[in-house]
């Protein structure tokens, strides 16, 4: 994989005016209370997703910012909550108000072409900021637009389509591998990454040996319950069991041992111990506390999301997902370059002195020789810094 560019893209974007985008039709003006898991104060942050789409020659001559414009008035006749507002009740409960007021909408050309992005597309990218624009006052969790959407044309024929979404709304490696011992090469690649994320990153960033770390495993618990929730559910619907250790174990023991970790964390959910999370939530407030929030990592699978297989007339994304890392949130997200070879990238948030020392060890790990000498085919991994 090619090394990244240092010298960094600069581009001049122009936008119109924000306007607000409401349901094509009439929609119920009703109250909807947020289940005790969409309701935990640690999912109150906005995300921020973008897709690259490549000029399609058959759709020439459409505005993709007003197909889109068109397309998103007819789905939140469907999805009206999402064109309300939240508001805190009683007990600081959450609700939707479902006014029908619209989500925040931004039209927006650039002076730069997708291929100047780079291949493959990964990010951080440049100028995040001015392809999704932070519309003063619209980036609360109250009484605020729940999504913001900027399309931004490229002077290619392109276009950028980034996604601002409140989360409380919704939800929705084989050199790796050969380093461990053959009962667990059957774990699942994300177990996998995670288990080596977690290590790289607690090493670099130098605490106590003593100190506890958590690797908070993001469970999807749909498949845990019966009757199944409804078609269609779009709330949240997934746990945080905790994967707990020290910084010297996960120093001192091999990485099969974090993998481990990781698993039993993931089986211990149930139905049950979803509902005992829910209870949990009204009991403290809606609020955990975690002792050590540095020491805290999570990491969230998109590889499975389809969010670069949205479809607006132009085809499917050529990239899709996250912007950027969200504090100690680290996103995997699926990536493919121009010779069709399918990969996975995951973005990180660390300070730079740490961020180098996150990739020596990461290459440290990747020199190790092969469980019971097993041979493996050469694989190439960078850093962007």
């Amino acid at each position: 994989m090619a090394a990244p560019s240092s010298i960094p893209l600069k581009f001049t974007v122009r936008r119109c005016e924000p306007q607000l985008v409401a349901p094509a039709k009439p929609t119920p003006y009703e109250q909807k209370l947020l289940s005790d898991i969409d309701d935990q104060a640690s999912l109150r942050f906005q995300v921020p997703l973008i897709n690259f789409y490549q000029y399609e020659p058959s759709m020439e001559g459409k505005d993709p910012a007003e197909v889109i414009r068109e397309a998103l008035a007819q789905t939140l006749v469907c999805y009206y909550p999402f064109a309300g507002r939240l508001r805190e009740g009683a007990n600081g409960k959450l609700m939707v108000d479902c006014t029908g007021e619209g989500v925040m909408f931004i039209k927006a050309d650039a002076d730069v072409t997708l291929e100047q992005f780079g291949e493959p597309l990964r990010p951080p990218f440049p100028c995040f900021d001015e392809l999704l624009y932070n519309v003063p006052g619209s980036e609360g969790m109250l009484n605020c637009p729940l999504l913001l959407i900027q399309v931004t044309q490229l002077k290619c024929g392109g276009f950028i389509f980034a996604l601002r979404l409140n989360h409380v709304m919704s939800d929705e490696v084989s050199l790796l591998r050969s380093l461990l011992p053959s009962h667990l090469r059957r774990c699942t690649t994300f177990e996998l990454i995670t288990a080596c994320l977690w290590r790289c990153r607690t090493l670099a960033i130098n605490l106590d040996p003593d100190e506890e770390v958590r690797m908070l495993c993001i469970v999807n618990a749909r498949s845990k319950f019966n009757p199944s929730f409804p078609s269609g559910y779009y709330g949240n619907v997934f746990v945080f069991p905790a994967a707990i250790t020290t910084v010297k174990s996960l120093r001192e023991k091999p990485l099969e041992y974090a993998v481990e970790l990781i698993k039993q964390a993931k089986a211990s959910v149930t139905e049950e111990y979803v509902k005992s999370v829910a209870a949990l939530m009204v009991a403290r407030g809606k609020r955990i506390h975690f002792p050590n929030v540095i020491g805290t990592y999570i990491l969230s699978d998109l590889t499975k999301a389809g969010l670069e297989d949205i479809d607006f007339g132009w085809g499917k994304a050529v990239f899709g997902g996250p912007m950027i890392a969200v504090g100690v949130i680290s996103f995997l997200m699926p990536t493919k370059n121009k010779k069709g070879e399918v990969g996975s990238v995951a973005s990180i948030c660390l300070p730079a002195p740490a961020m180098e020392r996150f990739a020596k060890e990461l290459e440290n790990m990747l020199k190790q020789q092969p469980s019971e000498g097993k041979k493996i085919k050469s694989k190439s991994i960078s850093s962007a810094l």
